[in-house]
This record gives C-alpha cells, sequence and structure tokens, in this order.
C-alpha cells in the first residue's frame, strides 16, 4: 500500500484546524480552550514560557496524546477518531530526536521510509533527496551513534520530510546547534514554505522571527498574541520609534513633527553636546515608514540632521510583553513574592 500524503481538507487552503482544544492533568490544565488554523504552505512558530503548554499541544496534534475535549483536525481529518489516518500526512521531530545508534544514516532513512508505507523505487530516489536537501550527503554511511550533535538534528528533519507529508512539527529543531548549523536548519526550514504546512516550537526567538510567518505566543495553555511578527508589534506596543541626532531650535520641535505626522511625538530628548546636537527618541503610531520624509522636512525648518533610525522592540520584547500581559489579566490583585506576582509553572 503506498503512503498517501496529499490533503483531502474541505478547505483547500488549511491543512490544520485546532478548535476549543482543552487538555487536563488532574487539577492542571495545560491546554485551555486552544483554538487556531494553519493554512497550507505556512510556517508558524509556538512560542511560550516553560509549563505554556507547547509541548503538549504538539503531542494532541500529532496523535500522540489524546485530549479532554475539543477537536484537532489534519488535512480535514479529525484527529481523535483517525489518528492513524492522521499520520500518514504528518511529519514529527520531537525535542530529543530519538535515533538508533548503531544504524547508519542511510540504512535509518529506508527503515523509517518502508514504515511509512513508501514504495521502494521512490524511496531510493527521495532518501537522495533529503541527504542532499539537509546537507548530509557526506555522512550517509555514518553509523548514528557518531554523528554531531547538529547532524543528529538534520537527519532527524530529513526523516520527518522524506515522504512528503503535508504537515511538518518540529520540537526545538535548532536546540544545541552551533551558529553555523543553525543556519543551515533555517535555510532548510524555509525551502519548505508554500509546499508544507510547518509548525515550530522554539525558545530561540530569533530563529523564530527569521524563519516563520506567524506566530502564536501561548501561556497558561491560552493564545495570548497572534499574527506576523510586524502585527505582533503593533498590537503590543502600538507604536513605531525613530532615533534623530539633530541640532536646532527645539521649542518648535512638537509641532513641526505634526506637520509631517500628526502622531509623531517626541518621546525623550538627551542632553545636547557641545556641538548643539542633541539625541531625540520620537514616537508614532503610523505604519509608514517616515524616514525619508523626516530627512526631506526637517532641514527646511531649520535643523541639522547628522543620523537617523527607525528602531523596533525584538521579538523577544513582544513576547515578554505578552506574556506579561496575559499573567496580569489573571492575577491583577494577587499578592507578590519577591516582586513577581506570577503563579509558578510547572513544566509540561
Amino acid at each position: 500500500m503506498t503512503r498517501a500524503t496529499a490533503c483531502m481538507s474541505d478547505s483547500p487552503e488549511t491543512t490544520i484546524e485546532v478548535s476549543h482544544l482543552v487538555k487536563t492533568y488532574g487539577s492542571l490544565t495545560a491546554v485551555n480552550d486552544l483554538s487556531f488554523t494553519v493554512k497550507r504552505g505556512e510556517i508558524v512558530g509556538l512560542l511560550g514560557p516553560n509549563g505554556a503548554g507547547k509541548s503538549t499541544t504538539m503531542r494532541i496534534l500529532t496523535g500522540y496524546l489524546p485530549a479532554n475535549s475539543g477537536s484537532v483536525r489534519i488535512c480535514g481529518l479529525p484527529v481523535a477518531s483517525q489518528a492513524e489516518a492522521t499520520k500518514r500526512h504528518i511529519g514529527y521531530m520531537p525535542e530529543n530526536n530519538p535515533l538508533p545508534e548503531d544504524m547508519r544514516v542511510s540504512e535509518y532513512l529506508w527503515f523509517r521510509g518502508r514504515l511509512k508505507e513508501m514504495p521502494r523505487a521512490r524511496l531510493r530516489e527521495r532518501i537522495d533527496e533529503v541527504l542532499e536537501l539537509c546537507d548530509l550527503k557526506r555522512n550517509r554511511h555514518r553509523i548514528l551513534g557518531r554523528l554531531s550533535k547538529g547532524n543528529k538534528q538534520r537527519v532527524g528533519i530529513a526523516e520527518a520530510i522524506l515522504a512528503e507529508p503535508a504537515v511538518i512539527i518540529m520540537d526545538e529543531p535548532t536546540i544545541g546547534l552551533d551558529p553555523h548549523q543553525i543556519l543551515i536548519v533555517r535555510d532548510l526550514i524555509a525551502s519548505l514554505r508554500g509546499r508544507m504546512s510547518v509548525i515550530i516550537s522554539s525558545h530561540i526567538l530569533p530563529e523564530i522571527e527569521a524563519t516563520c510567518d506567524r506566530v502564536l505566543i501561548i501561556n497558561s495553555g491560552r493564545i495570548v498574541a497572534q499574527g506576523s511578527p510586524a502585527e505582533l508589534r503593533q498590537e503590543i506596543f502600538g507604536h513605531t520609534t525613530y532615533r534623530v541626532e539633530l541640532a536646532g531650535d527645539r521649542e518648535n520641535l512638537a509641532a513641526d513633527l505634526a506637520a509631517i505626522e500628526p502622531t509623531l511625538k517626541v518621546a525623550t530628548v538627551g542632553d545636547c553636546g557641545p556641538d548643539g546636537f542633541c539625541t531625540v527618541t520620537l514616537q508614532t503610531q503610523s505604519d509608514a515608514d517616515l524616514g525619508e520624509p523626516l530627512l526631506a522636512a526637517l532641514p527646511p525648518r531649520g535643523y541639522r540632521v547628522r543620523s537617523l533610525g527607525r528602531t523596533q522592540p525584538s521579538l523577544e520584547d513582544v513576547f515578554l510583553a505578552a506574556t506579561r500581559r496575559s499573567w496580569d489579566a489573571r492575577v491583577p490583585d494577587k499578592p507578590t513574592v519577591n516582586g513577581d506576582s506570577r503563579p509558578p509553572l510547572p513544566r509540561i
């Protein structure tokens, strides 16, 4: 029997549908009314502190763990009642990538491909393709137990994409890798865009920002923010910041800035140097790039501009603000312990 990987979903643009998902362990609610969708070919990052419910959510998506309530559909198929069928559409790489220490790379991929019911003729060709894609051709005859951490991670990714599934789920794919290996894995994941739907859980926020089309931030089992990194910055912070070094009449600066963009305001003014130049921080609610308008409008108004730069919060700033906002919403009046009002979070 040939392994079928094409999605047969009623919604051809959606490969993952999660609706009102709940998972509890006794009195602990690990996943709390979670709902989201992933489009075909989209790369989505799953972020959250330890204990937020990320790994639990991934295990439910892959059919390894049952939910208490709610539903998950992979390619239109319900995971709860058709777990075996949905697994045919999923490639999964867990955080602690388990590999048989005594098998060679090509032997392992052949073994996994046959378990995935791939036809022999196609499997030989596909193993060569994933070895090339994952930069493992020189290691194809090496024993897995003797590979470096980075090469083992790439073998895990090669196995996940081997049968060309519609959905790829990766839990911490770059953990423990050096910067060079991280770049290789980042490019590898980006190459899947448009062909496979990918969900990545990671604590390395710059990797999520560089790789993912959309980010879901989870805290205490709930989605507290979601969107592209740019959308999240706008939602959480609501403004764009510029830093400008200028000299001139600061008394009229506020009025001159309002004439350029009504929402443009002076946030802070640093000490001026002996040459008269000060560092001024500006904030605006406008999403438009105001760098060129500022450079064009300030000199005719009598200002000398030495430097101008647009700054924006990092994804780490967004993550911290979103999780802090969700904690504050849960326990607004709870007494603090050592200055922290957040409840202790167990590792899920």
